[in-house]
């Protein structure tokens, strides 16, 4: 069984430090993979995200949709929700926002 975006989530919220960053980045990279075999087994729609949820699934796609969202966000710190907010995060839960929005933000 793969990473559900549950999990994913949780372990997003759970990010405070050093370790809980990395522990959430693994889960991001296997996410990732999980979709990837989705996506070969049953192909999405090219106009939609891949079959993990996925919007952006190049690098250079990731990195520029993360860029979008810290901009337009001033890194978190100006969301539409102002419960969603990242006034008071460290900077370990910043970066993962950052990894978390470049995967869905277009």
């Amino acid at each position: 069984m793969g990473i559900t975006d549950m999990n994913l989530v949780e372990m997003y919220e759970a990010v405070v430090d050093e370790a809980t960053f990395i522990q959430f980045v693994k889960a991001l990279a296997a996410d990732r993979r999980n979709a990837e075999e989705m996506e070969k087994a049953k192909p999405s729609s090219p106009y939609g995200p891949d079959a993990g949820g996925w919007e952006n699934v190049t690098i250079a796609d990731y990195l520029e949709a993360g860029l979008a969202w810290a901009e337009g966000s001033h890194f978190g710190r100006r969301m539409t929700f102002k419960e969603l907010e990242l006034k008071d995060a460290s900077p370990w839960q910043r970066m993962a926002a950052f990894m978390m929005a470049a995967r869905v933000f277009e």
